[in-house]
């Protein structure tokens, strides 16, 4: 049995690879699955080859030399790894604190890292589901209320570099600074909250009254990234009352109104 063993054992198109063993020194040859390669360097302890381009995507196949007596050594395993591709995401934003991301592919089981843009990579196991990997995304904190980031797969496989797999990161609004125009009135009155920062892609308006009612799912009209023009409900109990605004990045402090 002249071949003993392969260093690595697994790997990408271009790997090079060692084939251990003895009696190797007359090889001519090196059977890669169904290609004939040739090989760089040839000694009686040590054949060297690279994985050609023709080798499959992934899988194992069969690695054996052929030498110049016209026999085959042995043969022994090497896998091909594949290379990841990116074809989606679980969430289309996450909050400055990061959160949970699945993305979805290929080529995920060979284990590697999640790469946000330039933020730290994210672990994660070997042996998974081939199709979907699930991490926590990094903490970031755009610079304004919101950037997009770049999401790949990286494995021994190489970096997943099909599809558009983009995130955006969201700062949460904030109403501290803001006016409401009128500040009291009945329910059902039509208010202007003006001087916000970051009301982008609200998910939701709630207005909690006096009784500590919570009324949620209100229906508002943007402005701007600033303003929003919301509605009091019209069942909501006279006294001191407040909205909040939640997006992707959080939910607002409350912006009070009262109600009279």
């Amino acid at each position: 049995m002249p071949i003993t063993s392969l260093t690595p054992s697994q790997g990408t198109i271009g790997t090079a690879v060692s084939i251990n063993g003895t009696s190797l020194g007359t090889t001519v040859s090196v059977n890669f699955g169904g290609a004939v390669v040739s090989p760089a360097t040839v000694s009686n302890t040590l054949v060297t080859f690279v994985v050609p381009s023709s080798a499959p995507c992934s899988g194992q196949v069969s690695v054996s030399t052929n030498l110049s007596n016209g026999t085959r050594t042995n043969a022994v395993p090497f896998f091909v790894i594949a290379q990841p591709t990116t074809t989606g995401l679980s969430e289309t934003c996450l909050p400055a604190a990061g959160g949970a991301l699945t993305v979805f592919g290929s080529g995920f089981a060979a284990g590697g890292t999640v790469n946000v843009g330039a933020l730290t990579p994210v672990a994660f196991a070997a042996g998974g589901n081939n199709t979907q990997v699930t991490v926590t995304a990094p903490a970031h904190a755009p610079t304004g209320c919101f950037d997009t980031q770049q999401v790949t797969v990286t494995t021994a496989g190489g970096s997943g570099s099909a599809g558009v797999t983009l995130i955006d990161y969201y700062n949460a609004p904030d109403v501290t600074a803001a006016t409401l125009t009128p500040a009291t009135g009945p329910a059902g009155t039509e208010s202007t909250i003006a001087g916000a920062s970051c009301l982008i892609g609200i998910s939701d308006v709630t207005f909690t009254d006096s009784a500590t009612t919570v009324f949620a799912g209100l229906p508002f009209t943007p402005i701007d990234d600033t303003s929003i023009v919301v509605t009091v409900p019209a069942t909501a109990a006279a006294g001191a009352g407040a909205f909040t605004i939640t997006t992707c990045g959080g939910t607002s402090g409350p912006a009070a109104f009262t109600v009279t």
